[in-house]
């Protein structure tokens, strides 16, 4: 008889020993197809099985060697193709030029995606920091190369604002809605990446420092305001399921306006469920328990930590209308393994085809 059948997997009880700790419970079984699962809808659809490049960045970057490892965006994308991805997320534009003898360009690089079957599904560009003519015609030309790569999300890699200031956010709105209306105008979903500070506190009430600025909160985190503020047609979010979950495990309490502590543990995919339709793209990472690391986790090939994907994506709600991409940040191997990042993306990629509920 099988974990699962037991009612007790590994995952369920990590949960339940890391919550008796007081640390973060990781989720109930389901991840892994049983026999009894077999009958169940894949939960990534093949054509929405995505990988970001950033995971393979040291490959991308590489110039051509001697170690059998493929380089560069020609032959790293027709791998990542054959491992079975059928989406692409670019974190960057640029190979080594010594492969060509010049940079590559954008519709070079779409001609290979297209001889690949993949598709260009997002980027993490730049989101500029102001609204300025200068920085209005940069950014047109930012939803020129997304266009010319066939995207349909243009995104970032970073969060809206690092403040925790409610002043620094509704700024941040409001310059959001603005870049998002001109990606809406050529059919593109403007996309902001979260990491876990993103899902800390608002610091929006109490005494004000000597600054003017509030040292307490309502309980609302950052993020949360900011998915009020933005306009729902113009603004959209990738959550990293990683990073979620490591604000999970840190921020679990803010003080209220009246200087009492309060708790409150944050939920990723409730966060998901009740506006799921905004969030058409997720990384999915993984990460290994650990206390000992200050973020709770150790990143690792998808499968191989304990985020529970299976649980997470079949409760999400709009089954098969959401985009997810590998990364793992630490993939590659460096000069004692170049063959890692992309062995990781097949490891991972088995994992994600894998999942039923």
């Amino acid at each position: 008889m099988n974990d699962t059948q037991h009612g007790m997997s590994r995952r369920r009880m990590l949960g339940t020993v890391a919550g008796a700790a007081g640390a973060v419970a990781v989720g109930a079984a389901g991840w892994a197809p049983s026999a009894a699962a077999e009958g169940n809808g894949l939960l990534v659809p093949t054509g929405k099985r995505g990988i970001i490049l950033y995971s393979v960045r040291d490959r991308i970057g590489a110039a051509p060697d001697t170690s059998g490892v493929p380089y560069g965006f020609e032959r790293v994308l027709g791998r990542v193709a054959e491992i079975g991805y059928k989406e692409v997320e670019f974190a960057g534009y640029t190979q080594h030029t010594s492969i060509l003898g010049r940079q590559i360009t954008p519709a070079e690089i779409r001609k290979i995606l297209d001889d690949n079957g993949l598709r260009a599904n997002g980027s993490h560009a730049s989101v500029p920091s102001a609204v300025t003519p200068d920085t209005i015609a940069a950014f047109e030309q930012t939803l020129d190369t997304a266009e010319i790569l066939g995207m349909t999300h243009i995104g970032t890699g970073n969060d809206p604002t690092g403040s925790n200031y409610k002043a620094d956010w509704d700024a941040a709105a409001d310059r959001w809605n603005t870049f998002g209306e001109m990606a809406a105008a050529r059919g593109l979903k403007l996309y902001t990446h979260n990491h876990d500070a993103a899902y800390n506190f608002l610091l929006d009430s109490g005494p004000l420092d000597g600054l003017g600025r509030p040292t307490r909160s309502s309980g609302v985190r950052k993020l949360e305001y900011f998915f009020g503020l933005t306009n729902p047609e113009w603004v959209w979010f990738e959550m990293d399921i990683y990073w979620a979950h490591v604000a999970q495990y840190r921020y679990r309490s803010y003080v209220d306006p009246d200087g009492v502590t309060q708790t409150n543990v944050f939920d990723p995919l409730a966060t998901v469920a009740t506006r799921t339709t905004r969030f058409p793209l997720f990384h999915a990472k993984d990460g290994a328990f650990n206390p000992a690391n200050s973020a709770g986790y150790d990143m690792v090939p998808l499968g191989q930590g304990d985020i529970d994907y299976g649980t997470f994506f079949a409760n999400m709600g709009a089954k098969g209308y959401h985009n997810p991409m590998w990364e793992q940040d630490n993939a590659p191997g460096g000069a004692a393994d170049p063959g890692r990042s992309l062995r990781y993306a097949e490891v991972s990629y088995q994992h994600m085809s894998g999942l039923r509920g």
